[in-house]
């Protein structure tokens, strides 16, 4: 709700008073009913369109780690599309052996892969976006997948987006990016928005190009007592990510890969349907009913080129393997639900119902290593895996906001999810492969919450809650759960023992307020214990299995400085996660110096995890700040620093990794960083804007993440025999310093 002006006219005098503004979050993923954001017992983060546009992100991920508390990356994949968005120490990702622990939603559509429960983010149109919510902890509003949070997407609208814009920006790696967003008003309650976005680069490492196509309609129509809109995102898009590189390659050069190719493809179609309508005039009451209609389809097919288990020479030269996947999956959705507001309360009920079905083939065939490191097949290729999955997931759900003063706030809340997860192995009953992936899984879960905001003073408000989520296992874990027949990623399936579901609970307190000078601040505090926790347990050889964990705790501190003002705005966070294992396990990590060392976990490759050891890929400390200065009238200038303290490695779960004899590879964990970037902007006039942005700008050394290995090659990227491989830190190492520059062009907006 914008703060609205009015007047109040006696005899010749006008005093103007301004009310003060009220941000309104939606309490479900649906587009329509929201509450107060000082109502929610949780600390919310939300940004709009403009800061999008002033932080110069490339895309949503770089935007959420730069501005956004709590919120790291983890550059896996070397590919700025192709990243692990980690966020209180729950994650989404694209890549399938990652544990998935937050939902993602588009205009109310969840947009995690039904296969793998994955984040594809570059099949999310950045220029359609209007505002994004990110709530934490296990809210069980948001259905499947909450385990740690859910982040909501609302793109916009012709009414509220009208104009057409032009920009274009090219500068480092190559880079070129366009976009073309058009919004605008039919007669008196029509709209219509057009947004069209492509990105084609170089990448900064060895044979890393990427293209990227986006497209996004909406029109619709909007009134007092109704309103509706249809949509469709469309994308096109080819993404090299060539992996983390070891530590001795990484020494004498940066930019070079392990091996190659490693190419993603993928193609979205997705329409959305979302209504509206406000039934208080015809039931006496002020009652809202939303809906959300969808149906969704996607085709991803990966190439990479790995290096064989078989190489033995001379009885066997083919050094490597080319593994090919090609994932087909669609899926339909309804959710409706009713909003009344009651005497003191405000109540929400709905249910919601989702179907998907996916196709999963993959096949490997023999190759050789050219001069490159490319690998080139040299055999027909033959089929390892041809599976078919269903999931099926019927919800019904109810909020109760309650006002049990005008300032105390009591929120009730409670999802039942009925979900299904089937598998049917075609390869078997088809191809007579020796597989049996047969599964047919039910889970069923009730999942409460309760929260309490109370308005202590008019700027302080006190809030607490707690929530719990949880998450079923998709087709792909259910078809790669067996120790004893490890899964060679994106995955070869084998016969496996059923998982549980993951169930989360999270406890939540803090703080939040306003001091003079507009300046708000909060301070917060959590802790989300995860019960049958899935965890993907590699053995060092791009090879692994999924496998349910006992219990992962996660536990943090979140404070907050920001201001808003005509000249300057800024903000500061400082966050601290501990995020830890918390049951007994032997898993598997043949890299690490202490596998087969422990008494409890003898058996060669093995290590001993123990309640208390950190999980990896997550930093403890991490600091933001975040400067947009108006020098002059037309122009302005940015600066954003993101500090991260050190994290462990995947593969070093026990937390006890030896670095090698000289002491300067394979610590087991990777050194903390500091990052600045400088983005400026000068509008020329009221149609045309200059853009610039210089990223890493002191040209820091860092990497995001890492993992334990073994490296078949010396420092010079020279093959050596099969005897001479050795186990070494694998880093995903960060971007060197680069520039871009941009123009828009905007007009029709009536300024």
């Amino acid at each position: 709700m914008a703060a609205a002006p009015f007047a109040a006219f006696a005899q010749t005098e006008v005093a103007v008073v301004n009310l003060p503004g009220v941000e309104v979050i939606g309490i479900t993923p649906v587009p329509g009913t929201g509450i107060p954001k000082d109502r929610i017992p949780a600390n919310v983060q939300t940004a709009d369109d403009r800061r999008l546009r002033q932080s110069q992100s490339l895309n949503l991920p770089e935007f959420m780690a730069s501005q956004l508390p709590s919120v790291n990356i983890n550059e896996v994949q070397g590919n700025p599309f192709q990243v692990d968005v980690n966020y209180r120490g729950f994650t989404a990702s694209p890549l399938l052996g990652t544990p998935q622990g937050l939902s993602v939603f588009q205009d109310g559509v969840r947009v995690n892969e039904p296969f793998g429960d994955v984040v594809n983010w570059d099949l999310i149109p950045n220029a359609a976006i209007a505002s994004i919510t990110l709530l934490p902890g296990s809210n069980p509003l948001f259905g499947l997948n909450t385990l740690g949070g859910a982040l909501s997407l609302q793109t916009k609208s012709g009414d509220t987006h009208p104009g057409t814009e032009i920009e274009l920006q090219g500068g480092s790696f190559g880079r070129i990016s366009s976009a073309l967003t058009h919004g605008m008003t039919i007669g008196e309650a029509g709209h219509l928005f057009i947004a069209l976005a492509g990105l084609n680069e170089h990448g900064w490492r060895d044979f890393s190009p990427s293209r990227v196509r986006q497209a996004f309609v909406k029109g619709g129509q909007r009134t007092a007592e109704w309103s509706w809109d249809l949509s469709l995102t469309h994308a096109e898009n080819r993404l090299i990510g060539n992996g983390p590189l070891p530590e001795s390659m990484l020494a004498v050069r940066r930019s070079q890969v392990y091996t190659v190719p490693d190419i993603t493809e993928n193609h979205l179609d997705l329409l959305t349907f979302n209504t509206t309508a406000q039934l208080g005039q015809l039931l006496g009451n002020d009652i809202e009913l939303d809906a959300t209609l969808y149906s969704r389809r996607t085709r991803a097919a990966t190439l990479n080129g790995d290096l064989s288990d078989a190489f033995d020479p001379p009885e066997n030269t083919q050094a490597g393997v080319e593994h090919r996947t090609h994932t087909h999956q669609q899926g339909e959705g309804l959710i409706v639900q009713a909003a009344a507001t009651l005497a003191a309360h405000r109540l929400t009920l709905g249910f919601s119902h989702d179907v998907a079905r996916s196709d999963f083939e993959q096949t490997s065939a023999p190759g050789n290593l050219d001069a490159s490191r490319a690998v080139v097949d040299v055999g027909a290729s033959q089929v390892d895996a041809l599976i078919a999955g269903r999931n099926r997931t019927s919800s019904v759900f109810a909020s109760d906001l309650i006002t049990i003063a005008p300032s105390v706030h009591l929120t009730l809340s409670a999802r039942y999810n009925d979900t299904r997860v089937t598998t049917f192995d075609r390869g078997r009953a088809t191809l007579g492969l020796p597989t049996q992936l047969d599964a047919d899984a039910s889970y069923r879960k009730l999942n409460p919450a309760a929260g309490l905001t109370w308005q202590l003073t008019p700027s302080i408000t006190a809030y607490g809650g707690y929530a719990q989520g949880n998450r079923a296992p998709s087709p792909i874990e259910l078809g790669c759960s067996d120790p004893a027949q490890p899964c060679i990623l994106p995955n070869a399936l084998q016969s496996d023992p059923p998982l549980k579901q993951v169930i989360a609970r999270t406890l939540e307190a803090g703080l939040r307020g306003t001091v003079g000078g507009g300046v708000r601040w909060n301070a917060s505090v959590f802790r989300t214990v995860n019960q049958d926790d899935l965890l993907f347990i590699g053995n060092g050889r791009a090879a692994g299995y999924f496998t349910n964990f006992g219990r992962t705790a996660r536990r943090g501190l979140e404070l907050g400085l920001s201001a808003r003002g005509e000249a300057i705005e800024w903000a500061a966070s400082y966050s601290y996660l501990r995020a830890t294992f918390e049951s007994n396990a032997c898993v598997v990590s043949a890299a690490n110096s202490e596998a087969g060392a422990s008494a409890a976990c003898p058996d060669e490759g093995e290590i001993a995890v123990q309640p208390g050891n950190r999980l990896p890929g997550l930093p403890a400390h991490s600091v933001k700040l975040n400067v947009d200065a108006k020098l002059m009238a037309d122009w302005r200038i940015g600066a954003q620093l993101n500090a991260y303290s050190w994290q462990y490695v995947r593969g070093n779960e026990n937390n006890a990794q030896q670095p090698d004899g000289v002491g300067v590879f394979g610590a087991g964990r990777i050194g903390g960083f500091a990052v600045v970037n400088l983005t400026t902007s000068w509008k020329v006039n009221r149609h045309w804007e200059v853009f610039a942005k210089v990223s890493n700008l002191f040209d820091r050394h860092y990497a995001t993440s890492g993992l334990l290995g073994e490296n078949a090659f010396d420092s010079a990227g020279a093959l050596q025999a099969p005897a001479d491989w050795r186990n070494e830190q694998f880093v995903s190492p960060g971007a060197p310093r680069a520039a871009w520059v941009g123009v828009r062009l905007a007009f029709g907006k009536g300024d």
